[in-house]
């Protein structure tokens, strides 16, 4: 079942209260998971319950998407401020240096606690971060394109939509490569999530001159990049891997941006590899 919990993170104007909501199930060795702008942590319903056998998975809403609330003020949707909520956040689950998998921005949280020694493994997929101007530019605006059509869609047609294969190829065929597959509450769930994330247009405003630059040396890093990815091109991976020269990198055949609805038995065992 769901939970949510409270705790302070240092701010330039002294302590801040944050709310996160996450899910936990499973035992073993924790494993924290990240989802993308935009989305929540029901984006890696797929796999849970094939990582549940082996750890103790953590699904975080990101503040400002999901049921978690927006930062305070006087915190920002910066790197280093959600790198301290997250942070916070382990302190006050009692989470020694878990595992994390991130998709997307989570990719790059995930890459950024590395970073910072939080965490013993990163498995990042599709994670932003080696993009080009370009194709960062093409990112954002694919990602405000599908935030504005969300917007303008009433509920009744989301849901008549997500009721067919078509309609829910429609709707999410931009981060799926197998649409059909995803639930249709699924479906209608990630599509206001994606309308009412407070955190959307500040997490994209401080991304603009993000570009991830560390080898992460001694850290067990694995990068997966789904070869029908339509947002984050598969060729960052590369650049990905050049980056992080001892990285393990996966490509994941015929999987979106966000595959771990595409080929949920792949992308389940891609991140207990790398948290192994």
């Amino acid at each position: 079942m769901p939970a949510t919990v409270s705790f302070p993170v240092p701010g330039p104007h002294g302590p801040k209260d944050v709310t996160v909501s996450f899910a936990r199930v499973g035992r073993g060795e924790p494993l924290v998971l990240l989802h993308g702008i935009g989305h929540h942590r029901q984006a890696w319903d797929p796999v849970v319950d094939i990582l549940a056998t082996e750890r103790e998975v953590i699904a975080v809403d990101l503040p400002g998407f999901g049921a978690s609330p927006g930062l305070p003020d006087g915190l920002d949707y910066t790197l280093p401020d959600t790198n301290a909520v997250l942070g916070a956040l382990f302190e006050t689950l009692e989470l020694d240096r878990p595992h994390v998998a991130g998709n997307s921005l989570g990719g790059l949280l995930a890459l950024e606690l590395g970073r910072e020694k939080l965490v013993r493994s990163v498995t990042a997929l599709s994670p932003a971060g080696f993009w080009t101007e370009a194709e960062r530019r093409y990112a954002f605006t694919t990602l405000l394109a599908m935030r504005a059509v969300a917007r303008r869609m009433p509920l009744p047609l989301v849901e008549r939509l997500s009721r067919t294969a078509a309609g829910r190829t429609a709707l999410t065929s931009t981060i799926y490569a197998r649409p059909a597959r995803r639930a249709p509450e699924a479906v209608v769930a990630e599509t206001l999530a994606i309308v009412e994330a407070t955190g959307f247009d500040a997490t994209l405003r401080a991304g603009k001159a993000v570009r991830f630059t560390d080898e992460l040396a001694g850290l067990p890093v694995t990068v997966g990049w789904g070869t029908r990815d339509r947002i984050l091109v598969r060729r960052q991976g590369v650049r990905a891997k050049h980056m992080i020269p001892h990285a393990r990198l996966v490509r994941l055949p015929g999987c979106g941006h966000v595959p771990m609805n595409d080929d949920p038995a792949l992308v389940a065992r891609v991140v207990l590899d790398g948290s192994r």
